[in-house]
């Protein structure tokens, strides 16, 4: 996916997610393990969300691979670290299809 389309996404995901009431912290968040796209916070919970973009749900959501997760979480670890942020945390997934946005919290799991 070109840089242009995934920031059409990443735009597309923000605006999802501060409409259903989440507060952007930060965007692209980069760290030698690799990238966050979108970290937010919601009732006390930082969520480090990573958005996937395609021509549909099925061709989107098989980019999030074992390996994949494996990167956010030592990113996400990066990030707290150097926040010093000791709360509750998530690792999301936002999928951004043509035509719908379908938001799948706690990914790690």
């Amino acid at each position: 996916m070109s840089r242009a389309k995934g920031n059409i996404a990443e735009d597309k995901a923000c605006i999802y997610l501060y409409e259903n009431g989440f507060e952007i912290v930060e965007r692209n968040f980069y760290s030698r393990f690799g990238e966050i796209d979108v970290i937010v916070t919601k009732d006390n919970v930082l969520h480090f969300v990573e958005v996937k973009s395609g021509a549909d749900y099925e061709l989107a959501i098989q980019n999030i691979t074992a390996s994949k997760i494996s990167k956010l979480i030592k990113t996400a670890n990066v990030y707290m670290k150097k926040n010093a942020y000791d709360g509750d945390f998530m690792l999301d997934a936002l999928i951004v299809t043509p035509e719908n946005i379908e938001y799948i919290p706690n990914i790690s799991l």
